[in-house]
């Protein structure tokens, strides 16, 4: 038995904001380093001690590793960082506020951009803001002008099979501190969701999932087991379903 252990980073400051943030690169907010200290606190209670970690490119992610590191004293442990766990390229919608994005092209086409399968937003246009193709961190290329779910998967399943899966099959416990939609296209290809399914699915920040995995790394319960409050975490996972509605 192999054991996975996923967390989505702590609450950033453009969560915090109500932004579509994607590969722009923001901090965790207080509340977010406050989420991934708790989330710590819960690996530890539980003794689950990761052997080796990854993370995303992205400073939301790696904070939210570091703290995990520290609240479980594993800072020793080897660390892997690849653009293939990056957040979503939410493409001409970065920095939007959700609410006015909602208001301004109405329910369906948010509802489509924001949680549809196989529908990106509209391409981010060269040169702009938020356009991070030139950052030093990623190779020529790499960054895409719009992202779906289903391109996050295309990208993210081979660095599972070339990264991930070897070490889980070398027996180590393997914590991934990476984003909503990394992690959902990750857990698509373990529970072998359909497209509608995981659509349907919602990650709340800071939540740490244990999937426990056999030999060929099925999970042993589909949909792996959520850490904390069950409640809380219904809450929380109702909450971001909610993003872009006024309250």
């Amino acid at each position: 038995m192999s054991t996975l252990v996923l967390v989505r980073h702590g609450q950033s400051a453009w969560n915090l904001e109500n932004r579509f943030t994607g590969w722009w690169d923001v901090d965790l907010s207080p509340a977010g380093e406050e989420e991934a200290r708790q989330a710590a606190q819960l690996l530890a209670s539980e003794g689950l001690l990761p052997d080796v970690a990854h993370t995303s490119l992205l400073t939301r992610a790696i904070r939210t590793l570091n703290i995990l590191q520290e609240g479980t004293g594993r800072l020793w442990i080897p660390v892997h960082r690849h653009w293939r766990l990056n957040e979503r390229h939410y493409g001409g919608l970065t920095g939007l506020d959700k609410a006015e994005t909602r208001d301004r092209y109405g329910d369906d086409q948010f509802r489509l951009w924001r949680r549809s399968y196989d529908v990106p937003p509209p391409p981010m246009e060269p040169g702009g803001p938020y356009d991070v193709s030139l950052d030093p961190r990623y190779v020529p290329g790499v960054v895409p002008a719009t992202e779906c779910l289903a391109d996050v998967v295309v990208r993210m399943v081979p660095y599972w099979f070339d990264a991930i899966a070897p070490q889980l099959l070398a027996g180590k416990a393997v914590l991934v501190a990476a984003h909503g939609n990394s992690l959902r296209a990750l857990i698509k290809h373990l529970d072998q969701m359909s497209g509608d399914e995981v659509a349907q699915l919602e990650i709340p920040t800071g939540v740490p999932i244990v999937y426990e995995l056999d030999k060929g790394l099925a999970p042993l319960q589909a949909g792996g087991r959520w850490l904390g409050d069950p409640e809380a975490i219904a809450a929380a996972a109702e909450a971001v379903r909610r993003q872009g509605q006024r309250a």
